[in-house]
Parts: structure tokens; C-alpha cells; sequence
């Protein structure tokens, strides 16, 4: 854990609401600012600050597989989503700590997050 870390803080519990999904690896929230009407960001309890840190592929498969189960559990995996990760300031991370964006519940454009 990066003590000065948000996200690190929020997978410990310290800070922020209830868990759309926790396993021993990683945890899902409803984004504070969301650009769809189902935005959930999974983490990964471990602090990664982006893909550089080099994640190994079972934890980049696990996240995928939450991301299917995200949408399940938000009732959007008939109807489509997206799964969305920004790697660096010029993708737009804004908060260094691996994470990825579930989105859906409407028609998503190209530019979304």
C-alpha cells in the first residue's frame, strides 16, 4: 500500500462506500464522477501505478473477468459495456493506481473517458 495513495486507501477500507464487488485481489466502486449511468472502477488491492509497473497476467485476467461479472451485477451485460483503462497523463490518468473503468447503461460515444 502507497500511504498517500486514494485509491490504496480506498481498497483498505479507510475511505469511500460500500464495495460493488471485493475478492482477496481486487475491489469494485461506483465511480464519484461518473460518465454513464453504470461507471464502476476496478482496482487492484496491490498499488500499481499504471501498466508499466508490469501487472502479471493472471491479475490483468482476473480484472477481465470482474469486469464481466461487474456488468452482470449491474444489469448491463445483454445490452453492451466497456471496459476502459488509461495508462499515463496523456490518456488522462488521473489517479495513479492501476484501475479500470466499467461503463454502460446507454449508448456509449468514442470520446467517453
Amino acid at each position: 500500500m502507497s500511504e498517500d495513495c486514494l485509491f490504496c486507501k480506498i481498497a483498505a477500507g479507510e475511505i469511500g462506500g460500500p464495495f460493488v464487488y471485493e475478492d482477496e485481489t481486487v475491489v469494485a466502486f461506483d465511480d464519484i464522477s461518473p460518465q454513464a449511468p453504470v461507471h464502476v472502477l476496478i482496482i487492484p488491492k496491490q498499488h500499481l501505478a499504471s501498466l508499466n509497473d508490469e501487472p502479471d497476467e493472471a491479475l490483468l485476467g482476473h480484472i477481465l473477468r470482474v469486469a464481466r461479472q461487474i456488468a452482470r451485477i449491474k444489469g448491463i451485460d445483454e445490452t453492451g459495456y466497456r471496459v476502459v483503462q488509461n495508462n499515463g497523463p496523456d490518456a488522462q490518468q488521473s489517479v495513479f493506481h492501476l484501475h479500470f473503468h466499467v461503463l454502460g447503461a446507454t449508448a456509449l460515444s468514442p470520446q467517453m473517458v
